[in-house]
């Protein structure tokens, strides 16, 4: 076994020498459920006439000494599978490809299961149970390292079954629902209760092709879910999650209980937009296109940006603005510009946008989805843009009562995964969330946005003749008038005038703190006077808490960083693309710029006009219900005196 990197290479061999193993348990086996309870389902068909559907196969597992009383039932995948939705005597290649898949990932799963057992002295422990050798002292590890195994075991073989027949899942979608026989008493056993359950699965749920792919998918999410879950809690995995495998010929990589993703960059059929096309919000418009370069300078061999490194780096973003204001013009400008340069690159690029439609009736659906949206954007191997749109529609409010069951498990999938205990930021993707109406975001899920881009729109004179200029097009004979086209749109320009304009507040509110505190202790200087400013923010609107202080000074972080990669590095890869990571941190380290107390007072501003902004808002709407709810009530009271009069 060599060592590449952080990864051990599973070398072809081991994997090959367990394909027998494999195809007897594809082939046959019995097994009594333990913890589900079996579907009616139809007896798998037999394939000749005199050659009956199962066979007797008595199962060992090296080391284990294990019986069962209660009558088996057998399990026969292939014929399983080859019965599914059709009466062709042939095997169809997608049939096919499903057994190869899973004979592969079994195996892939046996071998890494192998590996486990030498690394946390299991295989040691086996050969002394075998032998009738282990003493009672060490029992107990004994059957803690089996149950540990199991866990490994199944999650990678249910890993790498999605993973390898990721490329033939289409738009059907099956559900299966949660799986129940996970078996922790070891690793054989685990399998055999896995694959136990896709037999009832594909026997109860299979009617086509198109079916069989997409149910045995859905079957190996959801058993990857419930062993990680199972997993969080039991002792002795220290060898499985802290050792990383790859699997050179199908190009997996098993990382713990991490879902591994095929490097599959999404086909995109929305209409891009050139940033020209972007007429005023200058700021966010600036920053997007700066955002777009920083997620090009992710290095992937190391797993790790430059920028994430350094600081800088925007993982999560609110865009807000009222209707019509520019907010899906802007992810259009920032899709086309990523996926423009992942084509230049050869990187695989993957767009996913998260919508109202994601929201399911289906108790813990919404969740999944949520979940599954994510893994997709966070995927290592790709680099990742992943949209929230309209997200005060999609992710309720903790404790509002007309949020739906599904709009809490987003916001509660959201919040752990945008600023959660295992959050990890690569800098491979970028998550933006888009909002008329952001008072309505609960708070906490909020202020997880690191950064925040005001999406409002034309402004001025000259914004609205560009953007009357631009959208007219050019099939008219109308003359242009005393304005030079676009010239109000360039971007540094516009940016530093934009910048510069928040050296005071522009909500009311903040504007009469800044004002007090100015007066107290004059210009805003130093760290000192800088602290006094954010307590007296404080102090007016509680909210405003620590995680709003790492979200401004990520945001001065970013204007250290304020600078475009040169368009020539997105252009041309061998200028930077191409580069070694420690070569990308040395040129843009030479890029960067010294903090300055101005950006520092621009960015406490900027960030605490959008939140009194969003609290005026929240606030003005909860007493415009309140009004409305007291006049239904005196109306109705009216009314039902005015009854019995």
């Amino acid at each position: 076994m060599s060592v590449t990197g952080d990864l051990m290479e599973l070398r072809e061999e081991d994997i090959r020498k367990h394909y027998e193993a494999a195809v007897g348990m594809l082939d046959g086996f019995d097994h009594t459920p333990r913890i589900a309870k079996g579907r009616e389902v139809a007896a798998a068909p037999e394939r000749s006439s005199g050659i009956g559907t199962r066979r007797r196969f008595r199962s060992t597992t090296p080391g284990l000494v294990t019986r069962s009383t209660a009558r088996p039932e057998g399990v026969h995948l292939v014929e399983r599978i080859e019965g599914a939705g059709g009466d062709d005597p042939l095997v169809s290649p997608t049939q096919a490809n499903v057994q190869h898949a899973l004979r592969r990932a079994l195996a892939i799963a046996l071998a890494v299961g192998e590996n486990f057992a030498e690394a946390s002295g299991l295989a040691a422990l086996k050969r002394d149970n075998l032998a009738g050798a282990l003493g009672a002292d060490k029992k107990a590890s004994f059957s803690e390292l089996l149950a540990a195994e199991a866990l490994a075991v199944s999650y990678v073989f249910a890993n790498a079954t999605s993973f390898l027949l990721a490329p033939l899942l289409g738009e059907t979608q099956v559900e299966v629902g949660e799986v129940e026989e996970v078996l922790t008493d070891n690793a054989q056993l685990a399998l055999h209760g896995a694959l136990w359950e896709l037999d009832q699965d594909i026997a109860a749920l299979v009617t086509d092709e198109d079916r069989l792919v997409a149910c045995v998918c859905a079957f190996a999410e959801q058993l990857m879910e419930k062993v990680a879950l199972r997993a969080q809690n039991a002792p002795q995995l220290a060898a499985f999650v802290g050792a990383s495998w790859k699997v050179e010929a199908d190009d997996l990589t098993i990382n713990g209980f991490t879902p591994a993703r095929a490097a599959k960059g999404s086909t995109l059929t929305m209409q891009f937009k050139k940033p020209n096309e972007v007429v005023g919000n200058h700021i966010a418009k600036y920053q997007a296109m700066k955002l777009a370069k920083m997620l090009m300078a992710y290095d992937f061999d190391r797993r790790l940006n430059p920028f994430a490194e350094l600081g800088g780096f925007i993982f999560t973003f609110m865009g807000d603005g009222a209707p019509g204001t520019g907010k899906t013009t802007l992810i259009q400008m920032m899709a086309g510009l990523v996926n423009d340069y992942c084509q230049v690159a050869g990187y695989p690029f993957r767009y996913q946008n998260f919508g109202i439609d994601n929201i399911d009736s289906y108790q813990g659906k919404s969740g999944q989805n949520a979940k599954a949206f994510v893994q997709n954007v966070l995927d290592p191997q790709v680099i990742g843009f992943g949209t929230i749109d309209d997200i005060d529609q999609i992710a309720g409010k903790r404790g509002d009562r007309q949020s739906s069951a599904g709009q809490q498990e987003v916001t509660a999938v959201f919040m752990e995964a945008f600023a959660g205990a295992n959050t990890v930021v690569r800098g491979n993707c970028t998550f933006g969330m888009f909002s008329n109406y952001p008072e309505n975001v609960d708070d906490a899920l909020r202020q997880r946005a690191g950064a925040r881009f005001l999406v409002d729109g034309p402004q001025t004179r000259e914004d609205y003749i560009d953007i009357l200029a631009l959208l007219m097009g050019k099939n008219h004979d109308i003359a242009l008038g005393a304005h030079e086209l676009f010239e109000a749109q360039m971007i540094q320009k516009a940016v530093a005038a934009s910048f510069e304009s928040h050296n005071k507040p522009h909500e009311a509110g903040l504007l009469n703190v800044f004002d007090r505190v100015h007066g107290q202790v004059g210009d805003l200087d130093t760290i000192a006077k800088m602290g006094t400013y954010l307590k007296a923010i404080q102090e007016a609107d509680p909210r405003f808490t620590g995680r709003a202080i790492k979200n401004i000074t990520d945001a001065v972080k970013v204007r250290a960083m304020d600078f475009e990669l040169p368009d020539a590095w997105m252009e041309q890869p061998e200028l930077f693309l191409q580069k070694d990571y420690d070569t990308k941190k040395d040129m843009i380290g030479e890029l960067r710029v010294p903090i300055t107390t101005e950006m520092v007072v621009q960015e406490i501003n900027r960030y605490a006009d959008s939140e009194f902004r969003y609290a005026d808002k929240s606030d003005e709407v909860a007493i415009e219900n309140m009004v409305r709810d007291m006049q239904r009530s005196e109306a109705a009271k009216r009314r039902y005196l005015e009854g019995k009069a």
